[in-house]
């Protein structure tokens, strides 16, 4: 199926240039790029242009969740008829497995699992192998272990209508897919075998199948879209069933990989043992011998994932299969990679291999793991590169690395179909800056305008928070120690008008869309450092960029080289504006944008304590997941639990 955007509008500005030439370049084999786009200029637009020109299914990849579920929203919109997913980290909270030597402390793997975030990173993986239409807006998560893309569709099995099989040996494909059987709370990944039928609950939650059988044939198979009292309907095309875990090994080799497995624990041993390390090797010995016994069981263990390298096979020190792998082993004839705020998300990925192995050698030094564990792993930073087939950097501030992998093909996105300039930037003396600082936002709050603050410290943004607040500002802080899904509210109350203003410290650079924001003031704009550079700087003043009235206050009592830089491409990018809006006779247009409910905010979708009807709930809680909307599905989950009981 080919890629079909759907648009209200058409390009402008730079965007036509902007898409052209990223077009021509991929035909010609550039396998770098930059997207220099200021903020409001379209980028996202832009990248779904050329994902339908092309053909190519793309992999976008941000520094954290909340950009990449807003990007995975704007596609979405952009795509209603294509594969488009979403494609995170499914842990809520995740406290990986150490150890501290210093003082003998034991830390176990902890987590919560986001079981909805769980079924859309299958549904991705599914639709990569079974479509060609695929967009995935990930996090830099998608540089990690998911396990083997060959075991993954070879484990996988199709049945159909007609099919000799026995009921029994049907059942027991589904344990070695990792099904589990459940005939009560019956949810995603589960199965439930009664008389002659078998029902699944497939692990993406989309559907449920039915397999009646007659003697040693499947007689029928019939699909519901509830789990909760189905209504299946029959269906004739074959059933294709992907399994319900990422690390998965075909049985007959099964057998190989714990025999290898068992192979490097006795050489292992025999190391500790002769370094004098008779309790680590015990430690070792009773930890894998138990592991090994639930996966000669049932194919699986808890943290199955640290044997990785045996189930798949590969060499010591050999690459990790990631999502990225996926792309090309099933799109042979190319795909792109846009790496959204590539400034942010390549330290990320860049960092990410690093830290993990420090803490497994820990692990493995003391007996808790086997040195194969630290293979079990995220890519490398050359690795990943060593993946890239097309890759397109996307950043207002891209990096010394993205311009001298891009070379000349660094394509600028200045003009913004709007018309509208970079804001205005003044210096202001630090002395009385809050004072000063009251009057500037009784302006905007008279005009219904937004303005955001920035310090440089947790602590400060809260005692300037209270500070507004004694003055009978409306405003609220926002930093790191807010949770992650609280953020979206917060920003969207202040489009609401509940706030007039927010102060932060690094949350407000990259990704925000509040075209009420006129005003951006700077604290501390002189204190040179991470979040006062030249990059910082520029992020931080184009969040005043959506606004025709933008303007930056820099609060400093010395110019700073940064400051310097900052404000000189500032200036540079709004000449060049200027003049296009002059020759092309363009009246700068403010941004009118719909406020949404955001796919993370706490929504009424229903009141619980009313609703007893099981098949509603369901539809609710589809609908709350399909929204990304996770802790309300949670809920619906529960409430549905709790009526069934």
């Amino acid at each position: 199926m080919d890629f079909k955007l759907v648009s209200n509008f058409k390009p402008a500005g730079d965007q036509p240039e902007a898409i052209e030439k990223l077009i021509k370049n991929i035909q010609k084999g550039e396998k770098h790029q930059v997207l220099l786009g200021v903020t409001g200029s379209g980028k996202t637009y832009v990248m779904s242009n050329v994902v339908e020109r092309t053909g190519l299914p793309a992999l976008v990849i941000s520094h954290n969740k909340t950009l990449a579920a807003q990007l995975y929203q704007e596609f979405k919109g952009f795509f209603p008829g294509n594969a488009v997913h979403y494609f995170v980290s499914y842990y809520d909270y995740y406290q990986p497995e150490a150890y501290i030597p210093q003082t003998d402390t034991y830390i176990e793997k902890d987590a919560s699992i986001n079981e909805e975030i769980d079924r859309m990173r299958h549904s991705a993986v599914q639709d990569l192998i079974m479509r060609k239409d695929v967009i995935i807006a990930a996090s830099v998560s998608c540089i990690y272990n998911i396990g083997s893309p060959k075991n993954y569709e070879f484990v996988s099995s199709e049945f159909k209508k007609g099919q000799k099989i026995s009921r029994r040996d049907f059942l027991r494909k589904l344990t070695l897919l990792q099904y589990q059987r459940n005939d009560s709370e019956f949810g995603p990944g589960d199965f439930r075998a009664r008389g002659g039928s078998v029902e699944i609950n497939l692990i993406t939650g989309e559907n449920v199948l039915k397999f009646d059988f007659l003697e040693d044939t499947i007689e029928k198979i019939s699909r519901s879209e509830s789990s909760v009292d189905p209504k299946y309907i029959e269906i004739t095309e074959a059933v294709h069933l992907f399994p319900a875990a990422f690390w998965t090994t075909p049985e007959k080799k099964m057998k190989e990989a714990v025999k290898n497995i068992r192979e490097e624990l006795y050489e292992r041993l025999q190391e500790l043992k002769k370094q004098g390390k008779t309790i680590e090797a015990q430690r070792l010995e009773r930890r894998t011998e138990y592991d090994l016994e639930m996966i000669e069981e049932s194919g699986y263990c808890n943290g199955i994932e640290n044997y990785s390298r045996h189930m798949e096979f590969r060499k010591p020190g050999e690459a990790p299969f990631s999502l990225i792998d996926y792309y090309k082993e099933y799109y042979p004839e190319g795909f792109i990679i846009f790496i959204d705020e590539s400034h942010q998300t390549i330290p990320q990925i860049r960092a990410m291999a690093v830290q993990d192995r420090i803490r497994k050698e820990t692990l493995v030094s003391h007996g808790f793991r086997l040195p194969s564990a630290i293979d079990n792993r995220p890519l490398k930073f050359s690795e990943f590169e060593k993946r890239i087939d097309k890759a397109v950097y996307v950043s207002a501030t891209p990096s010394l690395y993205e311009k001298n992998k891009a070379k000349d093909n660094i394509i600028e996105q200045i003009i913004r179909p709007t018309g509208l300039l970079e804001p205005e930037i003044e210096i202001r003396k630090t002395e009385n800056q809050l004072r000063n600082l009251i009057e500037e936002i009784q302006k905007r709050v008279e005009k219904n305008q937004k303005t955001l603050v920035l310090t440089l410290t947790k602590r400060l943004s809260e005692a300037v928070s209270e500070y507004l607040s004694e003055r009978g500002i409306k405003n609220n802080w926002l930093h790191s120690e807010v949770k992650t899904l609280d953020r979206p509210k917060i920003l969207r109350d202040l489009r609401l008008g509940k706030y007039d203003v927010l102060v932060g410290i690094n949350l407000l650079r990259e990704g925000l869309d509040l075209p009420e924001v006129s005003l951006v003031a700077i604290l501390d704009a002189d204190k040179e450092g991470f979040l006062r550079n030249e990059t910082t700087l520029i992020q931080i003043m184009g969040r005043a960029a959506r606004h025709p009235e933008g303007k930056i206050i820099l609060y400093a009592d010395k110019t700073t080289g940064s400051m310097a830089s900052a404000i000189k491409e500032i200036k540079r990018r709004r000449k060049i504006q200027e003049d296009y809006n002059k020759e092309h006779h363009i009246t700068p247009k403010a941004i009118t944008k719909e406020i949404r409910e955001w796919m993370f905010s706490e929504k009424e979708i229903l009141p619980l304590d009313l609703a007893q009807d099981k098949k509603i709930l369901e539809k609710e809680m589809k609908k709350a997941a399909k929204n990304l909307d996770f802790e309300r599905a949670a809920e619906i989950r529960d409430a549905i639990k709790r009526i069934s009981s």
